[in-house]
């Protein structure tokens, strides 16, 4: 098993910037694809991104692609989700997640797919 610890979540005005990490602990992280979702009050938990085992495959929902950026530095274990041009829209709680895989450039969408979970990072957008 696998210890996922986000942070840097935070309060910023809309059109700003925030740069989340997520801190793999208990195994390497390249043995995983990881994600990214997010959970706003009251919606279901969805994805937001994804990066492949070597970092090469990476993958966006529609109302992200431009302004988030993922990538992991598997020297550190960590993988990042960099966000820019934050709207109200993007207020929800910020999840980490992996997905042990034997295949170094697939990434995954699917929840049911990742078995291990961080306990999330708020991410509010607010004037």
């Amino acid at each position: 098993q696998v210890q996922l610890v986000e942070s840097g979540g935070g309060l910023v005005q809309p059109g700003g910037s925030l740069r989340l990490s997520c801190v793999v602990s208990g195994r390497t992280s390249d043995t995983y694809s990881m994600g990214w979702f997010r959970q706003a009050p009251g919606k279901e938990r969805e994805f937001v991104s994804a990066i492949s085992r070597n970092g090469t495959t990476t993958d966006y929902t529609a109302s992200v692609k431009g302004r988030f950026t993922i990538s992991r530095d598997s020297d550190k274990n960590t993988v990042f989700l960099q966000m820019n041009s934050l709207t109200p829209a993007d207020t929800a709680v910020y999840y980490c997640a992996a997905a042990a895989t034997s295949y170094m450039m697939i990434t995954y969408r699917a929840r049911s797919r990742y078995k291990d979970w961080g306990q999330g990072t708020q991410v509010t957008v607010s004037s």
